[in-house]
């Protein structure tokens, strides 16, 4: 531990040294004003070391010792001037005196603690009066609310909160004839209730006889798996906590713009709560851009680095709430999540199966489609004249066999040239989501379409149950 070095204490009862008896000749001359003409053998012999600095006087006639930490100095940049690393500081009601620039006590390397740097840069040049060897900074004290780290590490602040929720997976099996068992893969998960519930990626859990997952604390749970979601790759587990444990909250991924901070925490290789920072580079990345041929998933993509071991981990904005699952890296810097409006929406799921301990069959209708944004809109009323007039919907440009729109299609001859505009009230602005997410808000057992084609028009309706 640092000892409170002297001058801090015995400042005011220290004897004046040369530098400060020439200071103070200094301010005399300057009480008595500058001169009309500069006359250097007028000017006070400077002592042997000046402890912080030389500077030219208010005057700009004669090179004096500047003024110390605590000492006394011209606010209007007059004689003596303060030194390297201070400034000239003034209180209601107190005379000028010269501050470091720099706040907060310091740690030399000869044990001591010194009230600022400024006071440890002048016990250096005293040490080289002395031929004494030189005090090294080697501990600053605590942040100050002033520093660059204080205002600029928001980072630090969303990792302090999220991190204590965000758990690490290892997976087991047991090795054939000899039962014995061993750790296959590793992963990450974020908790969601106080009492164990386990939010992670299901490609995680593939074939995984035993998952062990590990908390902040380093206390170790064995989990169940409580449900699992192929499609979309999520999946939900649970463990038996002996208390509440810190939960992360669900934002939203519905509005985040490209070029928002994120941040995404896992475990890669095994290394628990390791952060990696990035932006969005879009929010809305089609899962048939990325080569899964029957995904309806936006991905969000970011280049926040998501390695091996980050799958299931959560990525967060800068208020902490989680805004998708680390799932897929492509190279450096390209990386996908799954966004958290599914999230929310498997988890309402989950809970309903739970309640009703049953099992929910997807409904399909059948039909690739596609949205009509305004400039393909455009550009089919000017290949087809017969389009028709429409703002909003999806375009149907496929329709699979034994599907609910090809029986549908004795309405309408070439039924995947139709133009669903509605379901349910809702606008379809976004392609198959649309369908869903308006789908999810009724309560009914079905879904209504409004279908035209060129100068016709149908309604439509499709039984859930």
């Amino acid at each position: 531990m640092c000892k409170v070095h002297p001058s801090v204490i015995k400042m005011a009862r220290s004897r004046p040294t040369a530098a400060s008896i020439i200071i103070m000749k200094s301010l005399a001359v300057l009480a008595r004003g500058c001169p009309s003409a500069c006359d250097p053998s007028q000017c006070p012999a400077l002592p042997h070391a000046c402890f912080y600095g030389r500077a030219r006087d208010g005057c700009g006639c004669c090179v004096v010792c500047a003024a110390g930490e605590g000492e006394a100095c011209r606010g209007d940049g007059g004689s003596p001037p303060c030194g390297d690393g201070l400034r000239c500081d003034s209180v209601q009601g107190l005379p000028s005196a010269c501050v470091c620039v720099t706040s907060g006590p310091v740690c030399g390397s000869d044990g001591r603690t010194y009230p600022s740097v400024c006071r440890l840069t002048a016990e250096n040049r005293r040490a080289e009066v002395g031929q004494t060897p030189p005090v090294i900074l080697i501990q600053r004290g605590t942040q100050h609310p002033g520093s660059m780290r204080y205002k600029f590490n928001f980072i630090a602040d969303v990792v302090d909160k999220i991190v204590p929720a965000v758990v690490h997976l290892e997976l087991f099996q047991r090795v054939p004839f000899s039962g014995e068992e061993v750790s296959v893969s590793s992963g990450s998960g974020f908790v969601v209730s106080e009492d164990g519930w386990i939010v992670t990626n299901a490609h995680v859990l593939a074939n995984k006889q035993r998952i062990k997952v590990e908390l902040k604390s380093g206390v170790h749970y064995d989990a169940s798996v409580k449900d699992v979601d192929q499609k979309t790759d999520i999946a939900l587990i649970k463990i038996e906590p002996d208390g509440p444990l810190p939960v992360l909250r669900l934002g939203q991924s519905s509005d985040l713009r490209p070029g928002e901070f994120v941040v995404a925490v896992g475990s890669p290789f095994s290394l628990q709560n390791t952060v990696t920072t990035g932006i969005v580079s879009t929010a809305h990345r089609n899962g048939m851009e990325l080569g899964f041929t029957d995904s309806d998933m936006d991905y969000i993509q970011t280049d926040a680095i998501i390695n091996f071991g980050n799958s299931g981990g959560p990525l967060v904005n800068l208020d902490g709430d989680v805004i998708g699952i680390n799932t897929l890296k492509v190279t450096a810097g390209i990386s996908f999540a799954i966004p958290v409006d599914r999230i929310r929406r498997f988890l309402a799921e989950s809970y309903n199966r739970q309640v009703r301990k049953s099992t929910t069959k997807k409904k399909m209708i059948g039909v690739r489609m596609m949205p009509l944004t305004p400039s393909l809109i455009k550009d089919f009323k000017t290949r087809e004249p017969e389009f028709p007039d429409v703002s909003s919907g999806v375009y149907i440009y496929e329709v699979s066999a034994a599907s609910w729109c090809r029986k549908a299609s004795g309405y309408f001859p070439g039924l995947e040239k139709e133009y669903p505009r509605s379901s349910q009230g809702c606008r379809l602005n976004c392609g198959p989501v649309a369908h869903y997410t308006c789908a999810s808000q009724r309560r009914s057992s079905d879904i209504s379409f409004l279908v035209k084609a060129g100068s016709l028009s149908l309604s439509l309706s499709l039984d859930l149950l």
